[in-house]
């Protein structure tokens, strides 16, 4: 049911939740560099800002100013389209994931942008598109060896999205639900 809010409410949250996935994406990466360079005895990344704090956003500014390079004969619509899929399938998925608090005087607080009663299914389909994504990105490129390393990937993508829905299945069946708002 996405109708509950109005619109103004509505855009508020996803812009707060596409800022919010962005930083902590962003400052994860910042995290795994710092823990990577700790394993190899390297100092790491710590001249932008204080500790290395503004890192991503030297990062950002980086990727806006690099070179863009692709395969001279490829699909340009799907070579495009393909990295998108995948960040669409990762953002659109958090849209049912339920956020928020019960008060005690009975208001409920829920940051949730789409509340379905199917909502774990809803999250598992769209999920899925990333499957598509890959082996879009391998065959846009116009190469064998690109498509049957999006085909690999795609295979590998697929087997670990089945040990997963099963996983999830489990909790639905004891919750006897696939609303990913109960209780």
């Amino acid at each position: 049911m996405i109708g509950s809010d109005y619109w103004w409410v509505l855009l508020i949250k996803i812009v707060v939740l596409l800022l919010a996935l962005l930083t902590i994406a962003a400052y994860l990466t910042l995290a795994e560099r710092k823990v990577a360079a700790r394993i190899q005895l390297r100092v790491g990344p710590n001249r932008v800002g204080p500790y290395g704090l503004l890192q991503p956003a030297a990062d950002a500014v980086k990727l806006l100013f690099k070179e863009n390079t692709a395969p001279a004969n490829r699909d340009r619509l799907l070579f495009l389209v393909g990295p998108s899929l995948i960040a669409a399938a990762a953002i659109f998925s958090f849209a049912a994931i339920p956020m928020g608090v019960n008060s005690w005087f009975n208001y409920q607080f829920h940051w949730d942008i789409a509340h379905f009663n199917v909502g774990l299914l809803f999250i598992l389909g769209v999920s899925s598109f990333s499957v598509y994504a890959l082996f879009l990105g391998g065959w846009s490129a116009n190469s064998k060896y690109s498509l049957l390393g999006g085909l690999r990937s795609s295979a590998q993508l697929i087997s670990v999205e089945m040990a997963v829905s099963f996983a999830v299945m489990a909790a639905v069946i004891l919750a006897g639900s696939l609303d990913s708002s109960r209780s």
